[in-house]
């Protein structure tokens, strides 16, 4: 055991250790680059599939409440599929009940 610590002792003092000699080196560098490239792919993709979510307006929303008081009021059970006339919003479940 003490050969061991001997020999990294000796290999330690063999290259003095300072700004010059201590480099991260083309592995590091590459590590870095690689996970820059990694990192501009995750966020073009994240933002071409934020693009791509369909939420439904304020305004959409405001109506479809307004109708289901409506409904309510006028003793009728809420219609799973009713909309306005030229409304578009994402389609109804079917479990809405």
């Amino acid at each position: 055991m003490s050969v061991v610590l001997s020999l990294t002792a000796v290999q330690v003092n063999a290259i003095p250790l300072n700004d010059d000699t201590v480099t991260p080196g083309f592995l590091g560098f590459g590590v870095f680059l690689a996970l820059v490239a990694a990192t501009v792919f995750l966020v073009r993709s994240m933002t071409s599939r934020m693009k791509k979510i369909q939420a439904p307006r304020e305004a959409d929303l405001m109506q479809e409440e307004w109708e289901r008081a409506e409904a309510q009021r006028a003793g009728r059970p809420k219609a799973a599929g009713s909309k306005a006339a030229g409304s578009k919003s994402r389609p109804a479940d079917s479990d809405d009940a």
